[in-house]
């Protein structure tokens, strides 16, 4: 997480700003614990307990999802810290920074889609209907899915441009955890995901696997052990220099290329049959896998310098 001197990275200050939710943090580093665990560790009430969990929750510092109690009924409020590393950037360092628009897409907010069985998707409570079955990548409740995988096929999404007349683009980075999709799971089981921005073929990454021999880090306590675990993170950009994974070239796409000034973007990516590696897909977004994060668009910018 990057933080800065200005109001917004206000609520993370005030969260760490207390003895009780620093003693918090450090129990919840060793394992996740409800709201009572934590009240009788620390020697608090529940009502106050929940006050200091609201405080670190709306910091973005831990994550919290309901389950059933252990007794007859009822449910428990499972705490999870979230964050590990955190920056703090200052005003001297803020001035070397590019500056940027960011948009956060959520793995359920998809546009369009065509996908063949080993298939599903799930929020973080449960799975969307019938996993093998692509009739319920179009059910309502997929705009709450925060995981996704298909064995062939391809998932669209359309991004919201916000760059003003004034700003000239540099660069275009996406960010995603992404992994191949074997049935089970299988940690060498090549895939090539081919990406496109805006109906221009940007080009092919090879994903190694459908990695599942330990859980993900964020994973709900009810997912499978014997399913998708978690991704790889991956920083797909396109600038004038053309398209990297992770500062690799995969092709000479520049930005040039591509109507970067639309009021939106579509992202498209597909694992299509005529590919070496038809090894299918899996994106991973908040509540799973190793990077708790939906996927991630930043475009670059600089503003013309007056004359």
């Amino acid at each position: 997480m990057d933080l800065d001197i200005t109001e917004k990275s206000l609520p993370f200050y005030e969260a760490l700003a207390s003895n009780v939710r620093l003693k918090i943090i450090r129990l919840l580093a060793k394992r996740s614990m409800n709201i009572r665990e934590l009240a009788e560790a620390v020697g608090l009430s529940s009502a106050i307990m929940t006050m200091h969990i609201k405080k670190l929750e709306n910091a973005q510092i831990i994550r919290t999802e309901m389950l059933p109690g252990l007794g007859k009924g009822g449910v428990q409020k499972l705490c999870t810290l979230q964050l590990e590393h955190a920056e703090i950037i200052f005003p001297s360092k803020m001035a070397e920074m590019r500056e940027f628009h960011e948009t956060e897409v959520s793995i359920g907010h998809f546009s369009d889609i065509r996908v063949e069985p080993t298939c599903g998707i799930a929020t973080i409570e449960r799975f969307i209907g019938e996993v093998d079955d692509p009739r319920y990548f179009y059910d309502p409740d997929r705009f709450h899915a925060k995981i996704i995988w298909f064995s062939e096929g391809f998932v669209e999404y359309k991004i919201p441009n916000f760059l003003l007349s004034t700003q000239n683009p540099e660069e275009i980075v996406v960010s995603m955890e992404i992994s191949s999709e074997a049935p089970l799971t299988n940690n060498n089981w090549p895939s090539d995901i081919t990406f496109y921005l805006n109906n221009v073929k940007l080009g092919t990454w090879t994903s190694p696997g459908d990695f599942g021999e330990k859980p993900g880090k964020y994973n709900p306590s009810w997912w499978p052990p014997l399913v998708n675990q978690y991704g790889l993170l991956k920083h797909l950009s396109v600038s004038a220099k053309g398209t990297y994974m992770d500062g690799t070239k995969i092709s000479d796409i520049t930005i040039e290329d591509l109507n970067v000034k639309e009021r939106h973007w579509t992202l498209r990516l597909a694992v299509e049959n005529e590919s070496e590696h038809v090894g299918g897909l899996t994106l991973f977004g908040k509540g799973f896998g190793n990077y708790n994060q939906d996927l991630m668009f930043r475009l670059y910018y600089n503003k013309p310098s007056a004359e």
